[in-house]
């Protein structure tokens, strides 16, 4: 099922919402794991015909679902891939190999159904939402003070949030935006320091004067918002763009609601790193989908304590590599879900402890 676009608004403000105060708060308050679910899967785990972790990361993953969902057994009926799509103002210094306009020409192959987020989408039985963030008004440039107002920033977080709707049982989130790379570098500058270049990678393919460019405008941006940088919501409103925002709005409903979420490549995981920059459990919900080809991803991933599921050398953003491991969510639950025990089987279980 891939029922694409539709859900998209020109304004990334015009949902009310909570302010910065008000999103720490609903942080601070984010519901615990459920153990009781967590035991009912791990004692089911243990009477599968088959050995003891014979299914490695699946049996890791079942656990993780049945945790964030609260039941046992798990399931993924209803899957959604959402996209956000912004327009940065630092694109305006040669940051991307593409030009800002591609931003809103991509939404519409994804309306269209022309793109890889499209295929993927279909083949993994999920639902495709594209949400335009006010595309015809970019972030402010960062180099030049703080991308986004606080007030705008705090309204992309609340538009984010109505991304998880009821009857969504696994959330995958992806993003589109000609220089949100840099943005996300800056994020991950302000948040872990290092040099620019550590965070830097070629994001559309940019190389020599291009990339040269996008260091300079990660250390300025990191520079000249310097005072914003001490809170982790300051550095994304600082640094961050409104399609950065949403997705963390998103994570943050995803957890309110009881409903796991596969983040994507660099961009997607640094917005969910502003979160566990404020509560180291933020983000425990989380999974990061795949491990991106820019190079600072797997750093990042370090960083916030996630091994991706997938490394496939994938750098496309949209989604794309959250939609793949979809599958491999669904492959866990099937076989948690399915497989006979020893006992219904008529098996033998381990005569030697």
């Amino acid at each position: 099922m891939s029922n694409t676009g539709g859900n998209g608004a020109n304004g990334a403000g015009r949902s009310g919402g909570p302010d910065f105060s008000e999103i720490r708060k609903i942080i601070a308050d984010f519901p615990a794991p459920d153990i009781d679910a967590v035991l009912a899967t791990r004692e089911r785990e243990g009477n599968l015909t088959k050995p003891p972790g014979a299914l490695g990361r699946l049996e890791e993953i079942t656990e993780w679902v049945a945790m964030w969902q609260g039941r046992h057994p798990p399931n993924v009926t209803h899957a959604r891939v959402a996209v956000f799509a912004g327009n940065h103002g630092v694109a305006a210094r040669g940051v991307s190999a593409y030009p800002p306009e591609v931003t809103e020409q991509m939404v519409q192959n994804f309306v269209a159904g022309g793109a890889a987020v499209n295929q993927l989408t279909e083949l993994a039985d999920a639902d495709l939402r594209v949400y335009e963030m006010a595309l015809e008004s970019p972030t402010a440039d960062f180099t030049e003070g703080p991308a986004l107002s606080e007030d705008d920033c705090a309204k992309a977080v609340a538009y984010g949030m109505m991304s998880v709707e009821a009857g969504v049982e696994l959330l995958a989130l992806g993003e589109m935006g000609i220089g949100n790379t840099t943005s996300a570098a800056a994020i991950c500058h302000a948040l872990y320091g290092g040099t620019a270049q550590d965070w830097v990678g070629p994001g559309t393919g940019v190389s020599g004067e291009g990339y040269a460019a996008k260091v300079a405008a990660v250390e300025a941006g990191v520079a000249m918002n310097a005072e914003l940088l001490g809170d982790p919501l300051g550095v994304l409103r600082a640094v961050g763009g409104h399609e950065i925002a949403a997705m963390a709005g998103a994570i943050i409903a995803a957890r309110l609601a009881g409903v796991p979420v596969l983040l994507d490549g660099y961009t997607g995981t640094a917005a969910a790193a502003v979160l566990h920059a404020i509560d180291e459990h933020a983000i425990d919900h989380c999974m990061v989908g795949h491990l991106s080809a820019e190079p600072a991803h797997r750093m990042l991933c370090e960083k916030i304590g996630q091994v991706p599921l997938l490394a496939l050398a994938m750098r496309l953003g949209e989604g794309s590599g959250a939609a793949l491991a979809i599958q491999i969510v669904r492959a866990a639950l099937a076989c948690h879900n399915g497989m006979a025990s020893f006992d219904s089987a008529g098996v033998s279980g381990k005569t030697n402890p």
